[in-house]
């Protein structure tokens, strides 16, 4: 299991105000892109784009340790970034790592020092989320419909395939085919040979073969690519006269016959083909073509939009309560056949005591909020599987599900609140997480723990008026004595509840 960021996901500006300048981060494998957008009443204007190639797969060990030299370009880059966020002054910013950043994410020195010069934390992403923000990203930029699409993205170190229809992906898939992870594996060297493009071909092939029925024939389906690969083979296609518009499997094949005219990606020259480009260009060739023949593209349109895009309109919806995390907990509490009310019962509990405590103990701000109250609803997920240790399936569900919206570090909170709402505390759960969340982390479980105890009952009820006082490393509990000494389970519940608290360092009290 990968570690978290080593500075954890900040609540976000966007999150107390409406910024009139807001930003997205794509760290992709080959290029670091920056998109920097302006709300004009109520619309959001693209004012700023900045790409620079940093071939951070390029550097990327088996064991996941970055190269001196891949290491000092993404930084370098990163310092850049930071410098143009700070003078546009921008009041949100979203920061996503993908597939190298996923490999990487190991190595918290450079995790750190890479949030420390952008300004902004960064959210690990997995390869399911990355492809619905791509997906995001390329509907957002393309004209409305109502039909379907598939969109495909061919990054440095990932390829992510969705069909859906309008604004709704239905099938998402990351696969592990990237340009430069494929040109060094295939065309070692830089030497350009018919047997690495075969072969890369065939494992891209097969890469594809276990998927390809989700979204081979999709009836009526508009093929829709972007991304440097695609862009840049659509501008040599158009550059050498092959096609006006779009690309096809046989404008691919004549594609590559040209690339085998050269002897590597160093003499690999081409009109409409950038340097940077030509040195991971073959392997993305070969997972385009195999692309269009695997899943039977007559023809692919290629968008300007992508990730970054995407990114950017995803925050745009929470700046504007359209937060694609709110949608993923109503589904999966439907999913997971949640009892709403008991859910709901439990939220209310939860917020009423957060609202008495959250200054003394510093877990303000609507991302503590927020992770406490998607606890509350989701708590219950687990017991679709077992009533048994419900709360341990619920954590794996939380931290291992496709959860769109939410980034890996707020997934592990997610979880680590679920799994921690009885019994024990394991408090290795809650090392697991950002080193600045770890103290907030078991402040918002003892609040989620109790209210799960005062709603045990399961009863209707309204409970009396229950006030909560907290200080540095303690807890106190107030009732009216009638309701106490009516209510007998309740309290030994508390006592017993007061000797797990103990043992993590804190006290309970009851009044």
């Amino acid at each position: 299991m990968h570690n978290p960021p080593a500075v954890a996901d900040r609540p976000l500006l966007s999150e107390t105000r409406q910024p009139e300048i807001i930003a997205a981060v794509d760290l992709g494998s080959n290029s670091f892109h920056m998109i920097v957008g302006e709300l004009r009443h109520g619309q959001l204007a693209i004012i700023d784009r900045i790409r620079e190639t940093v071939r951070l797969a390029e550097g990327l060990s088996a064991k996941g340790d970055l190269s001196v030299d891949a290491r000092k370009r993404a930084l370098d880059c990163l310092a850049r970034f930071g410098q143009r966020l700070r003078d546009m002054h921008a009041g949100s910013v979203r920061v996503a790592g993908t597939s190298t950043i996923r490999c990487a994410c190991e190595d918290t020195a450079f995790m750190s020092e890479a949030e420390s010069l952008l300004g902004h934390s960064i959210e690990v992403i997995s390869g399911i989320e990355e492809a619905r923000l791509v997906y995001s990203g390329v509907t957002h930029s393309s004209p409305p419909t109502n039909g379907m699409r598939l969109v495909t993205d061919i990054g440095g170190g990932s390829t992510e395939v969705i069909l859906g229809r309008a604004e709704q992906p239905h099938a998402m898939e990351s696969l592990h085919l990237g340009c430069v992870s494929m040109t060094e594996r295939y065309f070692p060297g830089g030497k350009i040979t018919r047997a690495g493009f075969s072969n890369a071909r065939m494992a891209a092939r097969l890469e594809l073969r276990p998927v390809k029925a989700a979204f081979r024939d999709a009836a009526d389906s508009q093929a829709i690519g972007t991304s440097g690969t695609i862009t840049a083979t659509q501008a040599v296609a158009q550059a050498l006269g092959m096609v006006d518009t779009g690309i096809t499997l046989d404008t691919l094949e004549s594609l590559i016959d040209t690339v085998l005219e050269f002897k590597s990606v160093d003499e690999l020259s081409l009109e409409g083909l950038s340097e940077r480009r030509a040195q991971v260009w073959p392997g993305g060739l070969a997972i385009l073509a195999e692309l269009l023949n695997t899943l039977r593209i007559d023809e692919m349109s290629v968008s300007d939009g992508a990730l970054r895009e995407g990114l950017l309109y995803d925050l745009l919806g929470r700046l504007q309560h359209e937060d694609a995390r709110e949608r993923t907990v109503r589904a999966m509490v439907s999913r997971y056949q949640v009892d709403s009310q008991q859910a709901g019962r439990v939220a209310e509990m939860a917020s009423h005591l957060h609202g008495q405590c959250m200054e003394s103990w510093d877990v303000g701000g609507n991302l503590f909020g927020k992770i406490l109250d998607w606890a509350a609803r989701l708590h219950e997920i687990g017991l679709d599987i077992s009533h048994e240790g419900h709360q341990r399936h619920g954590a794996y569900i939380a931290e291992h599900a496709d959860m769109p919206g939410f980034p890996q570090a707020e997934q592990r909170f997610l979880a680590t609140l679920i799994g921690g709402q009885r019994n024990r505390i394991d408090e290795s759960r809650l090392h697991a997480l950002a080193r600045s969340w770890r103290e907030s982390g078991l402040r918002l479980l003892m609040i989620l723990r109790l209210a799960v105890l005062l709603n045990r009952s399961r009863n209707a009820t309204e409970l009396p008026k229950v006030t909560f006082s907290v200080d540095e490393k303690s807890l106190s509990l107030g009732f009216d004595a009638d309701w106490l000494a009516e209510n007998p389970l309740t309290v030994a519940d508390l006592e017993r509840e007061r000797g797990f608290l103990e043992q993590v360092g804190y006290t309970l009290t009851l009044r």
